[in-house]
């Protein structure tokens, strides 16, 4: 019997700019209106994201949150900047694999299993049967979803739905993660073992975050820094630094702690336009 064939690791980056998970440099987007108009999403914005660090996008809805996730992904093309993932040209990272990628919606095909909505994009890149599977098997278990490796998606609930698309994410191994509002369509109740699912998840693969939400407790829980965008066009208007403790070691009382709730306050006042009150974790733009 021939030796289950491995999936093979990316290419190391070397070099000052390549000791950062995403580098987001000046970067606009804008977009062709009716009648010569044009509409500017995201306007010379710059960010930087180390690796294994978690870091949240939060603002009002249309201020380029879920755009500067697709520039990163390379789903969209800046009109002006550079994006740098890893060293290398958005797109490069991306045809390297060196991102997973998770929506609001789960996306899961409905006639492959669990098993086999994971190892998809392992199928589509190569990967024989063997480390196909066994990939899967290690990554149903990190979600906690071992007993429902032969289910298929209508038999899961919304929540087991969205661990199984985080699995797909992890497929490849990536260094990096983009999430946009993965559990804004879940209860309150199920959103929040999900966050608690995802530092577990996070701390256990060590993968940078780049998250999108609107929601101010979860971007606080998640996040190493919450980034704060204003309105059309979008800006960056302040990063707050979550001085929480480590984010792989959060649990559930954090959400009942003092300082939480500061945060919290802190992240609700900069969305407002306002200086947080005693913001010490506030870093300059």
């Amino acid at each position: 019997m021939s030796a289950p064939e491995a999936i093979p690791e990316p290419a190391p980056v070397h070099g000052k700019a390549a000791s950062l998970a995403v580098d987001v440099r000046g970067v606009s987007r804008v977009f062709a209106g009716r009648k010569g108009a044009s509409v500017t999403a995201l306007d010379s914005v710059g960010l930087t994201v180390e690796p294994g660090e978690f870091v949240s996008l939060i603002g009002p809805s249309g201020c380029g949150k879920s755009t500067l996730l697709r520039l990163i992904a390379d789903l969209d093309t800046p009109t002006t900047g550079e994006i740098r993932v890893f060293g290398k040209p958005a797109r490069q990272a991306r045809i390297d694999q060196d991102y997973g990628i998770a929506f609001q919606q789960a996306g899961l095909l409905p006639w492959r299993t669990v098993s086999g909505n994971i190892e998809l994009p392992l199928e589509l890149h190569g990967a024989g049967r063997a480390a196909r599977r066994a990939r899967a098997a290690e990554l149903i278990e990190l979600v906690g979803l071992s007993e429902f490796a032969g289910h298929y998606p209508d038999q899961l609930s919304g929540g087991m739905q969205q661990r199984v698309a985080i699995a797909r994410s992890l497929a490849e191994s990536p260094s990096l993660l983009l999430m946009d509002e993965p559990f804004g369509a879940l209860d309150e109740m199920t959103r929040e073992r999900m966050q608690n699912e995802l530092v577990r998840i996070c701390a256990e693969t060590s993968a940078a975050v780049v998250f999108v939400t609107h929601s101010i407790p979860e971007a606080v829980f998640l996040s190493n820094r919450v980034v704060v965008l204003e309105p059309r066009p979008g800006r960056i208007r302040d990063v707050l630094r979550v001085g929480l403790g480590e984010t792989g070691a959060r649990g559930e009382t954090l959400r009942e702690d003092e300082e939480f709730f500061h945060v919290v306050s802190q992240v609700r006042e900069l969305l407002h336009g306002e200086a947080p009150a005693g913001a010490r974790g506030v870093e300059a733009r």
